[in-house]
């Protein structure tokens, strides 16, 4: 199935079904993207940032949320 196809069955989706779709694929997107932080973080990609944020947190930088 080329991506053409996906996009003209979700298009006849009735109302229900695309919500349940689009609720499955937003968990299925948070699911990818906490698998490739977290491969980041263990290959080292991200100590750069966060050694940065450590220093600016020290520096008193940092504003609460």
């Amino acid at each position: 199935m080329d991506i053409k196809e996906i996009e003209s069955a979700i298009a006849q989706l009735p109302p229900s079904d695309f919500v349940e779709l689009a609720r499955w694929f937003e968990e299925f997107q948070a699911k990818v993207w906490d698998e490739q932080l977290e491969q980041d973080v263990k290959a080292g990609r991200l100590d750069t940032l966060l050694k940065q944020a450590g220093q600016d947190f020290e520096q008193g930088l940092c504003e609460p949320l």
